[in-house]
């Protein structure tokens, strides 16, 4: 049953990922085909149906492969050089998060282990991914504080979230025309602004707490459930982030500037391409963008991401096919340092290597 379970919870986002992408590619590809049509729009409209399709999947992928060759080598080449950073400020923030808990982890051991994480955020399905294998390669680093050590993994990645989502709501003062233009981003800009204050009542009260104070049962209640002994050392691990000088300050100081390397990323792939996109829009189009396509629906995102954009460059303008195009430069940058993390992973002494007890 357990083995079913899990084909089951793999293979629907997997199942998922490929209708969003043949979805969207399928819509280019035929409207990349009514246009170059020697008939024209409207003569293109009159073929069956069938003839369409064939004719988008005979000549779409071609234009696509001429749209993703026509960014200019120079700024593609500095758009991984950006993505690289932004992996490097992770690391920094990781590591902030490490020594709240009194876990002093070496640069190189933290860039080894997010590397590998990062190989595994994008290859393996599921929803658990690199950040599992992050967590168990931390928790390897103590003999004494496992639990805070994986703690540290999941406050990370959520302070990561919430300052995206934080960042993406500020830039929505400087885009109000925009966003308001079109009831479709305007929906999907409420949808972000409803998570960064569920995000921020979730962080407020694992960092700082408040029910216990008002339900003097809450702690003997929680040691009740099951692993409930394990489940106060979570808490109590978490509170110590609250507790910590200045950490959250510091974290989310990072977070931003890392949030704003997210953007310069595209807005490098976008004058590599000639679009014209302004600078402004991307600030909040590339971190709405991020935060929605962040819940665990496809592995990694893929084909949320993609028809994110596609819709909301048109409307500004962008071709479908271009804004496409972007949207997987934007991601083979990410897959470039996945790849990175892989040969880490690969050249790993075996005594970095998880064991069969480990993983039990």
């Amino acid at each position: 049953m357990n083995t079913a379970r899990k084909i089951w919870r793999v293979g629907w986002r997997v199942g998922l990922c490929a209708l969003l992408l043949t979805w969207i590619f399928h819509s280019i590809f035929v409207n990349e085909a009514r246009l170059a049509h020697a008939g024209g729009p409207e003569a293109f409209s009159k073929l069956p149906r069938a003839e369409q399709w064939r004719l988008g999947w005979q000549k779409g992928p071609s234009q696509l492969a001429h749209r993703l060759a026509q960014v200019r080598i120079g700024h593609f080449i500095a758009s991984i050089l950006v993505m690289g950073s932004t992996v490097l400020l992770g690391v920094a923030r990781w590591r902030m998060a490490l020594q709240a808990q009194g876990l002093p982890l070496p640069w190189g051991r933290a860039l080894e282990i997010s590397f590998v994480a990062h190989f595994f955020n994008s290859f393996l399905l599921g929803s658990t991914g690199g950040d599992l294998m992050k967590a168990w390669y931390a928790a390897r680093e103590t003999h004494h504080k496992k639990t805070e050590a994986v703690v540290t993994v999941a406050i990370d990645r959520l302070i990561g979230l919430w300052a995206m989502l934080l960042f993406a709501c500020v830039m929505m003062i400087f885009n109000f025309p925009l966003l308001f233009k079109h009831g479709w981003l305007r929906a999907l800009s409420l949808s972000v602004c409803a998570m960064m204050l569920a995000g921020s009542a979730f962080l407020g009260l694992a960092f700082w707490g408040g029910v216990s104070r008002k339900w003097s049962g809450a702690r003997a209640w929680l040691r009740r459930l099951p692993k409930g002994d394990w489940l106060e050392q979570v808490l109590d691990s978490c509170r110590r982030f609250g507790h910590e000088p200045f950490y959250v300050l510091k974290a989310l100081g990072v977070s931003m500037l890392l949030n704003a390397l997210c953007v310069v990323q595209f807005m490098v792939l976008a004058q590599g391409m000639s679009l014209n996109v302004p600078p402004v829009a991307l600030f909040v189009i590339v971190p709405i963008v991020i935060c929605i396509s962040a819940v665990p629906i496809t592995p990694n995102g893929l084909g949320v991401r993609e028809n994110l954009f596609v819709q909301i460059l048109d409307q500004l303008g962008v071709h479908p096919t271009a804004a496409l195009s972007l949207s997987l430069l934007a991601y083979a940058g990410s897959v470039f340092w996945s790849l990175i993390g892989g040969i880490v992973y690969l050249t790993l002494k075996e005594k970095h290597h998880l064991t069969e007890a480990d993983l039990k």
